[in-house]
């Protein structure tokens, strides 16, 4: 038993969360788990039934996970973007979550900027908003004015929250390590899920992390005038506090609003489309939080074109050139309707891991492409196609990268989004074009040439490295040492054995080095006929010396 299941305050934790579970009837998974093995509780607490029976266990679920607070609200968003683990049904509910909570008292705020920038803090701020413009579970941003007059937010994280979190990981640590054991952990791993989430989850607290994230998509979309990243002043941000240039504008999916202001909505889904193309397929980097909340749309003075406002660039999604470069081969050959090669490509990135029916995989992947045969692009639902890819990826447990898991969630956000502004944009149609372009210049010399030239370096490297290996190889044998070491009986038959398997791996190894060494002289006897006649010679005494060799085995029979 690890030493902090002793300590009072994640015992009492350990109990809550249990109780909680399994008052929505999750009892028997905690059983199975075998937790009361290392933690003493009640066993009655197991056998409790959900109390509301009118609730769905993915209901249930969602409603556990809300009641656990913060980090179990951030583990439920997380799951929500992993259908490889649990149902449809589950993905759908836990993608309701809503990560917001009372809001804490401004006296408690005022407490901890003063810890975190002292007595006089005030000489930072002209003024700060008590009113917080919205309060979630690790932070709440309040509108405040610098000395110079600069409009800005402060992003403060709620007092106490880090003590909580680092307890509620631990716990879910210790858990993950429960689960582990059984045949489903075996599969899934849960240990590494829960590493990746706290690893995810303390990120997210570092707001000098966000900060840096939202420089880089600065930086990315530097020519991109229908996008604004708003400016952090890094002079007054600190690990737990992120003060950040404040944004005005109509959020992003209140059409009413838009509308009556004359925004073309149809250009601001289309500009929407065009930056979730560039910033997955061309940037590998990606805004992994997309709700309406987080966009906020104004209007160029000068051009009078609409411009998007993002903030909050806590969750962030990475794709290595290697991840985009599937996607784009997934893309291809599932437009192509070549669904044994869409299965076959899972099979090579490791996608398809056990023992499952790849012939029926096959016909299910070969219905579902089937079904969108000539349809236009507008009529093609991104959010059905996605969840029968995730019903797939549950039946036949798919396993991807989880970057790949979020970045479908998060395209099945963004698509909503443009489908909200506008009916007929559909984010598919937007991606094909980038697909197709980058497809052709990733087989320009350009492009895959450098890669090469630096594997033929390493292979002419290694080639200048085989005469020193095979000089020290003859070398060892003149000494009588193997490089190798062998263990077996030491009866006389044996001894017997191993002696002529000795003179054979002896002479084999002297041919290959006699051949080796006369390949080194071939291109210095090319200018003498006598040497390259003498080299030729070698050539052949070596090649009877192996042929005699293997005779030799073959008419042994050992």
């Amino acid at each position: 038993m690890l030493t902090y299941i002793r300590r009072g305050h994640n015992y009492q934790r350990y109990y809550q969360i249990i109780g909680v579970f399994t008052r929505h009837g999750f009892g028997s998974l905690i059983e199975q788990l075998q937790i009361q093995k290392y933690l003493p509780f009640p066993t009655p607490l197991l056998k409790q039934s959900a109390r509301d029976t009118h609730l769905s266990p993915s209901e249930h679920l969602r409603v556990a996970l809300e009641e656990l607070g913060p980090t179990f609200i951030k583990l439920g968003q997380i799951l929500s973007t992993r259908p490889d683990l649990l149902p449809s049904d589950f993905i759908e509910e836990l993608s309701k979550l809503q990560d917001e909570v009372p809001e804490t008292p401004w006296e408690k705020i005022d407490k901890f900027l003063i810890e975190e920038y002292g007595d006089n803090y005030f000489e930072i701020f002209q003024n700060i908003e008590p009113k917080p413009l919205g309060s979630a579970s690790l932070a709440q941003v309040h509108p405040a004015i610098l000395r110079d007059g600069s409009q800005v937010v402060i992003k403060v994280q709620r007092p106490g929250i880090l003590k909580t979190i680092q307890a509620d990981l631990e716990i879910l640590s210790e858990i993950a390590g429960f689960a582990q054991r059984t045949s489903w952990g075996q599969i899934y791993n849960p240990v590494e899920i829960v590493a990746q989430f706290a690893f995810t989850l303390q990120n997210e607290l570092d707001y000098r992390r966000e900060g840096i994230n939202a420089d880089r998509f600065r930086a990315n979309f530097s020519g991109e005038k229908h996008l604004y990243i708003p400016k952090i002043y890094w002079e007054y941000s600190t690990n737990r506090v992120l003060i950040m240039e404040r944004l005005y504008g109509i959020k992003i999916d209140d059409t009413e609003a838009l509308d009556a202001n004359g925004i073309d909505r149809r250009q601001v889904a289309l500009i929407t489309a065009n930056i979730v193309v560039k910033e997955i397929m061309e940037d590998g980097f990606f805004h992994a939080d997309p709700h309406p909340g987080n966009f906020l749309i104004t209007v160029d003075e000068e051009t009078r074109e609409p411009v998007i406002g993002a903030m909050d660039f806590g969750m962030i999604g990475y794709l290595s050139k290697t991840d985009r470069m599937n996607i784009i081969d997934a893309y291809l050959l599932s437009t192509k309707l070549e669904s044994r090669a869409v299965v076959e490509h899972m099979l090579r990135i490791g996608a398809i891991t056990g023992d499952i029916d790849i012939d029926k995989l096959d016909r299910d992947v070969d219905r579902m492409l089937n079904q969108y045969v000539g349809l236009p692009l507008k009529s093609i639902q991104t959010r059905r196609l996605i969840e029968e890819l995730m019903h797939l990826a549950f039946e036949y447990r798919i396993i991807l990268p989880p970057n790949l898991w979020l970045l479908i969630k998060t395209i099945t956000m963004m698509d909503g989004l443009a489908r909200e502004l506008d009916p007929d944009v559909d984010l598919f149609a937007a991606f094909g074009p980038a697909i197709k372009r980058i497809s052709i210049e990733n087989r320009m010399p350009w492009v895959w040439g450098p890669s090469l030239i630096e594997e033929l370096e390493t292979f002419f490297f290694a080639l200048r490295e085989l005469p020193g290996i095979g000089e020290r190889f003859v070398r060892r044998l003149q000494h009588g040492e193997l490089p190798f070491q062998i263990s077996m009986g030491a009866n006389k038959e044996t001894l017997e054995h191993i002696e002529r398997i000795s003179t054979r791996i002896s002479l084999s190894l002297l041919t290959a080095a006699f051949i080796l060494g006369l390949a080194l002289l071939f291109p210095l006897a090319e200018a003498n006929q006598i040497a390259l006649i003498l080299v030729m010679i070698g050539f052949a005494a070596a090649l009877l010396l192996g042929i005699w060799i293997i005779i030799s085995i073959f008419r042994s029979g050992k």
